[in-house]
């Protein structure tokens, strides 16, 4: 965790409330649009879509389309988020950012929400069910630490339109799963074929059998879901998280 929370915890809050919150969206690609759709039913009014034509060179990122918004939602491209993520800091709105590729600039990423005083949670995967299966791959991984005879494994399959490989999930799984296992090595497998939402599997195999450990997406509402309960969650807080710490014990 490396933000500070207004309310003195970083739990979970509740995704129930009297009156919307107004909410801007950055991307209308597939994600966003889940987000559009499922927005209104989650307690959001969506105020604000940009897109790569309404947005060229940040131009739509202005004061006056900003004022009074409680958050934004972020699903752009890689060239384009850290140009976003500088603007709408300026405009002293809280970000959540579902775009990947850009992580190699986290500590950029931290001086510029510290210097704006929002707030911001990251992720390379929204889905709820993904986080908590990163916590009981950390789990599993502690079990095997000590059986060399069973060798470790990530396997990641996606649709064939998605651009990274190894995906930002499976990066994020083997950091979680490394340290238990020290300095073993964990072989990373990708796939990119037809329209899976997503795949990713934590495998240990042996001669005598094998162990797997599966998150399997089943479409994007449920990475659009996450992305909403980090939005309100992360209205009125500062500092930068990792959507993971939403979940910390």
């Amino acid at each position: 965790m490396e933000g500070e929370s207004g309310d003195g915890g970083n739990k979970p809050v509740s995704t129930e409330s009297n009156s919307p919150l107004r909410l801007a969206l950055l991307g209308r690609g597939k994600m966003g649009q889940a987000v559009e759709q499922l927005a209104p039913s989650r307690g959001f009014e969506v105020r604000l879509i940009l897109d790569e034509g309404s947005n060229r060179e940040g131009a739509g990122l202005t004061p006056g389309r900003f004022k009074d918004m409680d958050v934004c939602v972020e699903f752009t491209t890689p060239a384009a988020v850290l140009d976003n993520i500088r603007r709408v800091a300026a405009l002293g709105c809280n970000l959540v950012v579902g775009t990947t590729g850009w992580t190699g600039q986290l500590d950029e990423v931290r001086a510029i929400v510290e210097r704006a005083s929002i707030g911001m949670v990251y992720a390379a995967n929204f889905s709820i069910g993904a986080q908590l299966f990163l916590r009981a791959a950390e789990q599993v991984a502690r079990l095997f630490a000590g059986l060399p005879m069973y060798e470790p494994y990530i396997t990641e399959t996606h649709h064939r339109f998605k651009k990274d490989a190894p995906s930002g999930t499976a990066i994020e799984l083997k950091r979680h799963v490394q340290p238990a296992l020290g300095n073993r090595e964990i072989a990373v497998g990708s796939i990119r074929a037809g329209y899976v939402p997503g795949t990713h599997e934590l495998g240990f195999d042996s001669e005598a059998d094998s162990v797997i450990l599966r998150h399997t997406a089943r479409g994007r509402q449920g990475f659009a879901e996450g992305a909403l309960y980090a939005a309100r969650w992360v209205v009125g807080k500062k500092g930068l998280f990792a959507f993971a710490d939403l979940f910390a014990a």
